[in-house]
């Protein structure tokens, strides 16, 4: 994982270097106030050298400018290096979620993932920042005090030496406890940020159902939990710091007792004392940014592995590295005997036959469940077949590119996902380098335009979240007019009016049957009626297709279709 964390660290690796030379500064600088100080003690005040002596301290005066420089260069540079490490590895991630296929998404929730893309990041910044920084001060500082201390007097270095590996053992295994506490923090975490993005997008239907008091509890438990973790890493957080300030505080004790007990046996005089007090007072912000590493390291880390967990996933989906883009011109379709499930055991899919022509138009009907939707994602390879083949125009799908496949075919849901911007941008997303009069000319041909023309800004009036500022109709017309405006050779309606009411559907039907003109397309139907002038319909069940024909066909045969059919003619 470091590896990986350091691979990031290339681009901006100047910035690193600077960062890293003002800290050699800072540490060169701390070192040498001691032996300075018991330069000038030794040499210059015993003598009352006035003149060298004052020259001295301006030196040092000087030093520490050169070194609040350094400081300022450490924080600047060294936070924006940390940005930009952050935007990179957001950049990635977020690439490779796009990678991600829909399996993957049934199974995450968009919370959890928006906690790794934010507060994971975040953790892993302060450790790409302040890691290095941090551990080459502390150790630069640490070693080269230890060096001149031998060098003064060896048996009280001794005494220093052999208690910072004590601190660095404790500091240690306290670092791991603290590890276990932050990972399950940041599950809590991901865990409330996913009930929230819940709730929030639920929210209308939780106050429908009065159940805003359900929500409370659901969120309650989620926040308790996160306390009860936040409990144990502050615990164990305290426990940290306390061992911390023990050490802190006993080793500057520790060194003018035996050094006390060294001037009295004669074989220590005060000067070097007073300066192995001053190497002592050096140790405290490195120890302090050791144990901050140590927190630093533990709360990156977590987050670092949890990148590399989704990092690590591949796609089922997957593409072959030969994989040419795929030239539709007719949009003959041929699902070969294909068999799918989602899960191991269960089939949804056994053993189907299609085969549609180029420009038929061909309902997909039966009960839910059947897999009629399952058979339309399979056609853009939103998932693989498990056995047989899909080929569109005489060529396999798993032999082209996903990106040409799935730009030669439109498709139109039920939920029809608007984005948060304007009219124009929403209809642009069927062609995102489209011009104004493209867009304008989709959404005539999509029946959407005088709507449009009515709304304040026109084609920039904003739609607000989701779409909320507009009805259920003119959602599904402006998702009309992005497949008018992309312009595939094949099209997916997969029940596409269902969450209509009848008058409404009437309405945008012609837009529907304008857009399957000239187009080879499949519509999954839930009202019947809206399939009746189709080429071909076929009924599909448990997986297999039951009946194929002709509405008039159909109906003259008794069968599945004809029971469904009468059963709807009669409830209306």
């Amino acid at each position: 994982m470091i590896k990986v964390l350091v691979s990031f660290f290339k681009p901006h690796k100047k910035l690193f270097i600077l960062d890293m030379a003002c800290a050699l500064t800072v540490a060169a600088i701390d070192l040498s106030f001691p032996l300075i100080s018991r330069h000038a003690m030794y040499n210059m005040l015993p003598d009352k050298e006035y003149g060298p002596f004052f020259a001295l301290m301006l030196c040092v005066c000087l030093f520490y400018v050169v070194r609040s420089c350094g400081q300022f260069l450490m924080t600047y540079i060294g936070h924006l290096f940390g940005v930009l490490v952050e935007a990179d590895i957001r950049a990635a991630l977020f690439t490779h979620l796009q990678e991600l296929d829909f399996e993957f998404y049934d199974k995450n929730r968009t919370g959890k993932l928006m906690s790794r893309l934010t507060g994971d990041l975040f953790e892993i910044t302060e450790l790409a920042h302040h890691g290095p920084e941090d551990l080459l001060i502390s150790l630069l500082t640490i070693i080269g005090a230890l060096c001149f201390m031998f060098y003064m007097e060896w048996r009280l270095a001794i005494v220093v030496a052999v208690l910072i590996p004590i601190f660095v053992i404790v500091v240690m295994n306290r670092r791991k406890s603290m590890s276990a506490a932050s990972t399950e923090v940041k599950k809590k975490l991901a865990g409330i940020n996913a009930d929230i993005e819940t709730s929030l997008s639920g929210m209308k239907t939780s106050k429908a159902f009065a159940n805003e008091g359900v929500e409370q509890d659901r969120f309650t438990h989620s926040n308790d939990s996160y306390i009860a973790a936040r409990k144990t890493y502050f615990k164990t957080m305290g426990t940290f710091f306390a061992t911390q300030e023990f050490f802190m505080g006993i080793m500057p004790a520790v060194v003018i007792t035996f050094g006390g007990f060294l001037i009295m046996k004669g074989n220590l005089n005060y000067i070097d004392l007073i300066t192995f007090t001053l190497f002592v007072n050096t140790f405290v912000s490195p120890i302090r940014k050791l144990a901050q590493f140590a927190e630093v390291f533990t709360n990156g880390m977590a987050g670092l592995r949890r990148f590399s967990e989704i990092m690590a996933m591949k796609p089922a989906v997957v593409e072959n590295p030969d994989a040419q883009p795929i030239i539709v011109t007719e949009g003959n379709i041929d699902v070969n005997d294909i068999s799918f499930s989602y899960e191991e055991d269960t089939e949804v899919i056994e053993h189907l036959d299609l085969h549609v022509r180029g420009g038929e138009k061909v309902a997909i009907v039966g009960p839910s469940g059947g897999g009629k939707s399952t058979l339309c994602q399979l056609i853009p390879r939103f998932y693989d077949v498990t056995e047989g083949s899909i080929v569109i125009d005489g060529q396999d799908i798993r032999d082209v590119s996903k990106t040409s496949l799935r730009e030669n075919i439109g498709i139109v849901q039920q939920d029809v996902f608007i984005f948060a911007d304007t009219i124009l941008e929403n209809i642009r997303y069927g062609r995102p380098g489209a011009t104004y009069d493209e867009v304008v000319q989709a959404a005539k041909q999509a029946e959407i335009f005088d709507d449009i023309m009515d709304m304040p800004d026109k084609f920039n009036t904003y739609v607000g979240e989701r779409g909320t500022k507009l009805s259920g109709g003119q959602k599904q017309r402006l998702s009309i007019a992005r497949i008018f405006l992309k312009d595939p050779k094949i099209l997916i309606l997969d029940e596409a009016t269902s969450a209509l009411d009848t008058v409404t559907e009437q309405r945008i039907q012609s837009s529907f049957d304008k857009l399957a003109e000239g187009r080879t397309s499949l519509v999954i139907a839930h009202r019947l009626a809206t399939v009746r002038n189709a080429d071909r319909i076929i009924v599909i069940e448990d997986g297999r297709i039951t009946e194929a024909g002709t509405h008039a066909e159909l109906i003259a045969k008794g069968g599945e279709y004809a029971q469904l059919y009468n059963t709807q003619k009669l409830s209306a």
